[in-house]
């Protein structure tokens, strides 16, 4: 899988530029045997969302605002520890975080325009259910 190589898609033609990625490894708790005592396979990836020029301002304000809780001073970062191999862990932490920012940077949903229902259809359905109580209740044998 030669997925490594940089520029990483977010959406459309906006990617991550590879100079803003801050890479960050050290000693994983994760899989690796004896191997895990020695290699620094645990990744965190950090970038600088608050100070980036590579993403649309329109993009950025939403990003900000929707990952306001996990951002440390602007910037947001991604941990990967679970493979043994680190060039599998940076893989890993890229493709979640440009999840998470085509997440944040997605436009809002359109909102639901509020149908009325015809009179007809809600009285048909009031006559019905109804029907269906003194159904039931015609069940009971009380009045025999």
């Amino acid at each position: 899988m030669g997925v490594m190589s940089g520029p990483y898609v977010i959406r459309g033609a906006v990617s991550l530029p590879e100079a803003e990625l801050m890479w960050r490894f050290s000693r994983s708790s994760g899989p690796g045997g004896q191997h895990v005592n020695t290699s620094d396979s645990q990744v965190e990836l950090r970038f600088d969302l608050a100070a980036t020029e590579s993403l649309p301002e329109v993009w950025k304000e939403r990003a900000l605002e929707r990952l306001a809780n996990r951002l440390v001073n602007g910037v947001v970062s991604v941990r990967s520890s679970e493979h043994r191999s680190q060039w599998r862990n940076r893989e890993t932490a890229v493709v979640r975080l440009t999840a998470l920012l085509a997440e944040a940077t997605a436009p809002p949903p359109k909102p639901r325009v509020k149908r009325k229902i015809p009179r007809g259809i809600n009285e048909r359905r009031l006559r019905e259910k109804k029907q269906r109580g003194d159904t039931k209740r015609g069940r009971s044998g009380r009045d025999w």
